[in-house]
C-alpha cells in the first residue's frame, strides 16, 4: 500500500501530486547536491516554489494560500521524502498554521500572502541551548516597553533560519511566571532589523542540505501588535495545540521515507549478485525485505487514519503523540534494515540509502522527543 491508494487521495490530489513530482524533479532534485555542500536551498528555490504554488497547500486561498486541507499538505511532504530532498517547507508551513490560528485579521493579511509567495520564508524559534523538549526552561525574554516588545536571548537548532523574514518566537514576557505560565509567541520580521543575527551554519549528522542555524536577539525591538493571541502568556497553549500538525507531519515523512527505503532496496537485491544469483535468492534478504514491507504497510495504514481523523478535526494529542513515536521509530528500523542489505555501499553516502539513515535518525528527536510522546501516552492512560 502506498499513499496513491490511500483513502484520503482523490483525482484532484493525484493532479496536484503530479505537478509537485515534477516541480521538485525539474527544480529542487538537480541542486540537492551543491545544497549539501553549502548547507541551505537557494533563495530562488524558495521563490520558484511559491510561483509554483506548492506553500502553504491548507491555508484559505483569501490569504494567499492554496485553499486545500492536510492531504495537500501531506502530498508536498511525501513527494519531498521520496526524492530526498529536505527543503524547510513543512517548518514554513507550521508558521503558517500559527498565523492562521491564531493571529487576527491584519497579522494574517500582512504575512500570510507574502509567505506563500515566499516573499518571506518562516521559521520557528522555540529551542534554545539548555531548553529543548523542556519549554519551561526558554530563557528568552520579551519586555514590554510602550508598544514595543524588546527582544533578548538565543536559540538553537532553527530551521530555515538563514533565509528566514518572519521567525515565530516563544519568549518569556512575564519572568516571574513559574513554568510555561509567561512564555508567549512573537512574530519577528527580520529583514533590517537591528539587534538580530543568524549564527553560522551548524553541522549536522543529517539533512545537509536544510538550512539550520542559531539565532541571537540582542535588544530586538518588534511592534507590540506582533503578539500572536489575545494576550501575553498563550504561548505554551497555542504551541501544544499546533503540535499536532507538526507531529503529524512528521509521520507523514517517516512513512514515505520508509516506504522508499523498501522500494530502492528491493530493486537493489535485485540487481545485485552475490554466490551466484541476485541477492533475492537468498531466503535471509526475502525474509527482511518481508518484515519491512509489513511494518511499512501497517505504518502506511494507521498514518492514513490519522490524516482522516485530522481533516475531521479528530485527532486527539494521544494519537498524534503515537504516530509521531511509533511512525518514526518503524522508520529506523526499516531503514537501517535496508541499509543493511545493502552491505558496504550502503556505508557510502553516493547511496541515497546511506543518507536516508543520516536524514532520519532527527526525526525521533524534534517537535518532542519519542521519550517525550511516550509521557504524552502513559499520562493518558
Amino acid at each position: 500500500m502506498s499513499s496513491a491508494s490511500s483513502p484520503w487521495m482523490n483525482d484532484e490530489l493525484e493532479i496536484f501530486r503530479k505537478n509537485v513530482r515534477q516541480f521538485i524533479q525539474a527544480e529542487f532534485v538537480p541542486h540537492e547536491a551543491r545544497w549539501r555542500e553549502q548547507h541551505r536551498p537557494d533563495r530562488e528555490a524558495w521563490l520558484a516554489a511559491g510561483k509554483a504554488g506548492i506553500l502553504l497547500p491548507d491555508i484559505p486561498e483569501e490569504h494567499g494560500g492554496g485553499g486545500g486541507t492536510f492531504a495537500h499538505e501531506a502530498v508536498v511532504i511525501e513527494e519531498l521524502a521520496q526524492a530526498g530532498v529536505h527543503f524547510g517547507s513543512n517548518v514554513h508551513s507550521m508558521v503558517a498554521h500559527y498565523i492562521q490560528a491564531y493571529g487576527n485579521s491584519v497579522q494574517k493579511q500582512k504575512w500570510l500572502p507574502r509567505m506563500a509567495a515566499a516573499d518571506m520564508v518562516g521559521a520557528i524559534a522555540m529551542t534554545e541551548p539548555a531548553a529543548g523538549s523542556d519549554l519551561a526552561a526558554i530563557k528568552t525574554t520579551a519586555r514590554r516597553d510602550g508598544n514595543q516588545y524588546v527582544i533578548n536571548g538565543s536559540k538553537t537548532f532553527i530551521t530555515n533560519a538563514w533565509h528566514a523574514g518572519l521567525v515565530c518566537l516563544a519568549a518569556k514576557t512575564d519572568a516571574k511566571s513559574p513554568g510555561v505560565k509567561g512564555i508567549s509567541l512573537i512574530m519577528v520580521e527580520t529583514k533590517d532589523l537591528a539587534g538580530y543575527r543568524v549564527g553560522r551554519s551548524l553541522e549536522k549528522l543529517g539533512r545537509q542540505a536544510q538550512d539550520t542555524c542559531e539565532l541571537f536577539f540582542d535588544e530586538v525591538r518588534v511592534p507590540a501588535a506582533n503578539l500572536l493571541g489575545p494576550g501575553e502568556g498563550k504561548g505554551f497553549t497555542q504551541m501544544m495545540e499546533q503540535l499536532l500538525f507538526e507531529r503529524l507531519s512528521i509521520g507523514v515523512e517517516a512513512v514515505a521515507t520508509a516506504e522508499r527505503a523498501v522500494a530502492i532496496t528491493t530493486r537493489y537485491a535485485k540487481e545485485r549478485k552475490a554466490f551466484g544469483g541476485p541477492l533475492t535468492d537468498l531466503q535471509n534478504v526475502r525474509f527482511k525485505l518481508a518484515e519491512c514491507k509489513t511494518e511499512a504497510h501497517i505504518g502506511r495504514v494507521f498514518l492514513d487514519d490519522c490524516i482522516a481523523r485530522f481533516i475531521a478535526g479528530r485527532l486527539d494529542a494521544v494519537t498524534a503523540a503515537m504516530a509521531k513515536y511509533w511512525l518514526t521509530e518503524c522508520e529506523g528500523r526499516i531503514v537501517d534494515e535496508c541499509l543493511q542489505l545493502h552491505g558496504g555501499y550502503g556505508y557510502m553516502t553516493e547511496y541515497p540509502i546511506a543518507r536516508m539513515w543520516a536524514d532520519s535518525r532527527v526525526q525521533r528527536i524534534y517537535a518532542g522527543a519519542n521519550e517525550i510522546m511516550k509521557e504524552v501516552i502513559g499520562w493518558a492512560l
